[in-house]
């Protein structure tokens, strides 16, 4: 496992680096942490759950965790998320005046690769060049405009001075940027959202930072892009909320 995504995974659940590595489950009461990630973060943190490196992750308010420390000290990890094991969680939930608010596979890469951009012209973004695309809805999984997770880098691709699909990255802690893609309708299918993720995941490695990417559990497109643009499954990550709260999903 990435060093970085180590220190991350210890930072968003509240245990060691150590306790990440090993292969037992861990309950740690959630606290927050410096260099959390904070996209989509839901106060107060209920309950959290990371299936990684073969087991489980649990934070959140002690109340919770000492039920989920009952119900799933001995779970299998790798089926935990399971539909029956799920609505068994929002039932417990329940109890606690939670649920189930998302859930989300993680990628992220390690190695930059070669990319062939075609004919196409690429223009790259910085942070303060960005901030031209606020408001722009054809960039809303590429850009977040969230003040705790800026958006830092950028990349495009121009065919006769038309973008026809954009790729950005949010710099969601100090040691994970997250990259997001939107290709414009008449433009999918052509590999562009491959080519503009593999562009910005080598920007992101080259700026010393571990380029991750997070989608919906049931986006199979998104998905694939995450893999043909040199991405592998790091973790799943479960994240509750009161039932009455609402939370902004970006999507890759």
């Amino acid at each position: 496992m990435h060093p970085l995504l180590v220190r991350q995974l210890a930072a968003d659940f509240c245990v060691s680096e150590a306790d990440v590595l090993d292969h037992q489950h861990h309950f740690s009461t959630f606290t927050l942490h410096p260099q959390r990630r904070q996209l989509m973060e839901i106060r107060p943190c209920l309950l959290k759950i990371a299936v990684v490196n073969g087991k489980l992750l649990f934070t959140g308010r002690e109340d919770i965790l000492a039920r989920c420390r009952a119900l799933y000290a001995d779970a299998d990890a790798p089926w935990f998320m399971e539909a029956t094991h799920l609505a068994a969680l929002n039932r417990e939930l329940a109890a606690f005046g939670a649920q189930i608010r998302h859930m989300q596979p993680f990628f992220t890469a390690e190695h930059p690769l070669p990319v062939d951009t075609r004919d196409l012209t690429i223009h790259r973004y910085g942070q303060e060049d960005i901030a031209q695309f606020r408001g722009d809805e054809r960039f809303g999984n590429a850009y977040g405009f969230c003040e705790e997770t800026p958006d830092v880098l950028g990349v495009a691709a121009i065919k006769d001075g038309c973008i026809l699909g954009m790729a950005g990255a949010s710099a969601d802690s100090p040691c994970l940027w997250q990259i997001g893609i939107d290709v414009l309708p008449q433009a999918r299918g052509q590999g562009i959202a491959t080519m503009l993720v593999s562009l910005l995941r080598n920007d992101v490695l080259r700026a010393g930072r571990l380029p991750y990417y997070g989608t919906s559990i049931s986006h199979l497109e998104s998905q694939r892009v995450a893999l043909s643009s040199g991405f592998l499954p790091a973790w799943f990550e479960l994240v509750a909320a009161p039932v009455d709260s609402s939370t902004n999903h970006r999507r890759s």
